[in-house]
């Protein structure tokens, strides 16, 4: 055990002395992983997720498989799964004007479903989307609105 602490720390200095120096891994926290490459943060609390349900300007989208949304879902909120993106854009987006503020969510902390379907979404031209990490653990950890089965709004 002793070897493999002192080989590991033996690593770590060569790298930090060396010209061209490996990257170490870096920020991994939710905040990071939901920003873009262009600086974009695309991140949104659940405090301003709560806030934009109450008020109804937001629509939220629910990334994960269509079975799983079945089981329960965010109250209001549109079946999108990322795995099925193009067999659901047309039906989900036909209705949705461009400018509409959207929140999209999967299930756990490291489940990037969300993050990837909102990345999508803003390569299509919706640009105003946000991400609301372990969204349906969160929303329904807090006792907020639930619904299951199909959604038949809008």
């Amino acid at each position: 055990m002793l070897l493999l602490f002192v080989s590991a720390l033996a690593g770590l200095l060569v790298n930090q002395f060396r010209s061209n120096s490996l990257a170490l891994p870096g920020d991994w926290s939710a905040r990071a992983r939901m920003t873009l490459e262009s600086g974009d943060r695309i991140g949104i609390s659940l405090e301003e997720s709560r806030a934009l349900f109450a008020s109804g300007e937001g629509l939220f989208l629910d990334a994960r498989p269509h079975g799983a949304y079945l089981e329960g879902h965010i109250e209001g909120a549109k079946s999108f799964p990322w795995n099925e993106f193009d067999a659901y854009f047309e039906r989900v987006m036909a209705s949705v004007p461009e400018g509409t503020l959207m929140v999209t969510y999967c299930e756990g902390e490291t489940c990037l479903l969300s993050k990837e379907l909102a990345e999508a979404l803003r390569e299509m031209g919706y640009p105003n989307v946000r991400v609301l990490v372990n969204g349906w653990g969160l929303w329904k950890s807090h006792g907020l609105p639930v619904s299951r089965g199909e959604n038949h709004v809008g």
